[in-house]
C-alpha cells in the first residue's frame, strides 16, 4: 500500500495536520492509523458498571481525538500555556497559530464564550496573594468545550475528514517504522487485538501518538537514531476540594495556573487542568497502569473542584529513562490500591496516617471517583515529590484559603508521560528525512490547543 502522507495517531496533532491540508486544498492522499475506535464507538463501560473494567486499549485515552473526546475540553488561548512549542517556532508565531486554530474549533461548534477575562481588579488581588506566597499566577484565557461538547465537536471533525477523502484505519496499532535509504519510508501496522502485520509506504510519516504513545516513540527514536533527549516527567496528585473553597478563583479565572519552586528542592511545581464542578476520573495505560485525571461538563456539575498538582523532574546522566521511572511510581501506587486509584486526606498525610473509607464518608468533601481506594499515597510517592507537593499546597492555601484543609483529597498517581523531546528545527524537521513528530509524544506540547496548533503548522508544511 502506498500513500502520500501517513499520520500515526488520531489525536489533536494528527487531526489538525490532516484538517489543515484539506483546508488548503491539498490533493495528497492521507491515511490515519489509530490504535483505538472511531469516535462513535468510544464508550467507557464504567458509565454502567460504575467501576473500571480495564478495557484494552482504554476507551478514555485512545480512539479518534485521543484523550480529547473525554477530557474536560479546555483550550488554553495563550502561548504561555501548553509546553515548549513557542521556544521552537517563536512566541509570536505560536500565538498566531493558536488564534488561527481557535477559529477552526469555533467553526466546528465550540462555545464562543471565553472564561477568565475581564476581571481586572479581582485578578490583581489573586496575583498579589500568589506573589506573597512565592507563586506565579498565569492568567490564561480559556475556551471550555466541556466533556460532552468536545465529543460532539470531534465527531463533526471526523465526519469532515472522512467526507474529504481521509482514509482512517481504526483499531490498528503501529508496530514499527520503515527506514530505507536513510529516510522514513512507511510504517508497519497490525490489528490492535492481534493479526498479521502489513506495511504501508508513504512519502511523509507523521507520528502524533500523544502522551499515551510517548514511551513507544522513545523506543522508536532509540532504535533508529532519531535525535532526542530525555525531557521532563511530571509526577503528582489530583486534588479535590469543595466548590466553595475555589469559588473566587473559579469565578474570576475559571482555571488558575499557579507555578512555584518550593523549598528545599526547588523543583518546578504547578497546577494543571482545573475543573470547577468537575469529576475525578481514571485512565488506563498499557499493562493496566491506572492513572488519575479529571474532567468537567458544560451542564452536569458536582459539588467539588479538582485540579492536578504536578512536580517536574529533570534527570541527568547517566539516567535516561524518565518515563519508566514515572511508570514504576504508578505501578507501586496501583499495587497498594489493588489496581485502583488511591485517595488520601491531606490532614491524614500531615498526621502520618492512612485514610479510611469511613472517614471519607463522614467528611464534607465526598470523592467524585467512587471506586477510589482510601489508603496512604505517601507509601508509594517519592519523598522528594511528596515534600514538594505538601509545601506547594501550603503556599496555595494563602492564595485560596481553605485549600490545605484536613479534608482536602489527594488522588494518586497523576502522571504525565511527555518526557521524550524529539530534536527538530523551527520547520519541524527531525534528524530522519520525511519523519515528523508532533504533539505531546514529541515532548514539545502539553494539552489540546498547543498540540492542535502544532498540527496546523505541520499541515501547512506538508501542503
Amino acid at each position: 500500500m502506498k500513500e502520500d502522507v501517513i499520520i500515526v495517531g488520531a489525536g489533536p496533532a494528527g487531526i489538525f495536520t490532516a484538517l489543515e491540508m484539506i483546508r488548503n486544498k491539498s490533493k495528497k492522499k492521507i491515511i490515519m492509523i489509530e490504535k483505538g475506535h472511531a469516535i462513535e464507538k468510544r464508550k467507557c463501560p464504567k458509565d454502567k458498571t460504575k467501576k473500571c473494567v480495564n478495557c484494552s486499549p482504554c476507551n478514555i485515552t485512545t480512539g479518534f481525538s485521543g484523550a480529547g473526546a473525554f477530557s474536560d475540553g479546555k483550550l488554553s488561548l495563550s502561548y504561555e500555556v501548553g509546553g515548549d512549542f513557542p521556544e521552537l517556532v517563536g512566541e509570536d508565531y505560536a500565538q498566531e497559530l493558536i488564534n488561527y486554530t481557535d477559529k477552526i474549533y469555533l467553526e466546528f461548534g465550540a462555545d464562543s464564550h471565553i472564561e477568565g477575562i475581564n476581571q481586572g481588579e479581582k485578578v490583581k488581588e489573586i496575583r498579589k496573594r500568589a506573589i506573597q506566597s512565592g507563586l506565579k499566577l498565569v492568567d490564561c484565557p480559556i475556551r471550555h468545550l466541556g466533556t460532552e461538547k468536545a465529543h460532539q465537536i470531534y465527531s463533526s471533525i471526523q465526519e469532515y475528514l472522512e467526507a474529504n477523502g481521509v482514509e482512517m484505519m481504526f483499531d490498528y496499532s503501529c508496530k514499527d517504522i520503515i527506514i530505507e535509504d536513510d529516510r522514513c519510508a512507511g510504517v508497519v501496522v497490525c490489528k490492535t487485538q492481534g493479526g498479521d502485520e502489513q506495511q504501508i509506504y508513504g512519502d511523509d510519516v507523521v507520528i502524533a501518538t500523544g502522551r499515551r504513545g510517548a514511551d513507544w516513540l522513545e523506543k522508536i527514536c532509540a532504535k533508529y537514531d532519531v535525535e532526542h533527549k530525555p525531557g521532563t516527567v511530571d509526577i503528582g496528585v489530583r486534588v479535590e476540594v469543595r466548590n466553595e473553597i475555589m469559588e473566587d478563583v473559579n469565578n474570576v479565572l475559571y482555571e488558575s495556573k499557579l507555578i512555584g519552586y518550593p523549598r528545599p528542592y526547588k523543583n518546578k511545581v504547578r497546577t494543571f487542568c482545573q475543573n470547577p464542578g468537575g469529576f475525578v476520573s481514571q485512565e488506563n495505560y498499557d499493562n493496566n497502569l491506572a492513572v488519575v485525571n479529571g474532567h468537567s461538563y458544560k451542564e452536569l456539575k458536582s459539588d467539588n473542584t479538582n485540579l492536578a498538582i504536578l512536580c517536574s523532574h529533570n534527570f541527568t546522566e547517566p539516567f535516561n529513562q524518565p518515563i519508566e521511572y514515572a511508570r514504576k511510581v504508578g505501578e507501586l501506587t496501583n499495587m497498594l490500591g489493588a489496581g485502583q486509584i488511591m485517595v488520601q486526606r491531606y490532614g491524614d498525610i500531615l498526621d502520618g496516617k492512612r485514610t479510611w473509607t469511613k472517614e471519607l464518608m463522614q467528611a464534607n468533601v465526598k470523592p467524585t471517583l467512587p471506586d477510589a481506594v482510601a489508603g496512604d499515597i505517601t507509601a508509594a510517592m517519592p519523598y522528594r515529590a511528596m515534600v514538594n507537593i505538601i509545601n506547594f499546597i501550603q503556599a496555595v492555601d494563602h492564595v485560596v484559603p481553605g485549600f490545605a484543609s484536613t479534608e482536602t483529597l489527594l488522588y494518586s498517581p497523576e502522571l504525565k508521560f511527555y518526557s521524550n523531546k524529539v530534536k527538530m528545527d523551527k520547520n519541524l524537521i527531525t534528524s530522519v528525512k520525511n519523519l515528523y513528530c508532533l504533539g505531546d509524544s514529541s515532548g514539545w506540547t502539553r494539552g489540546l490547543m498547543m498540540a492542535s496548533a502544532m498540527g496546523v503548522m505541520m499541515g501547512k508544511k506538508l501542503v
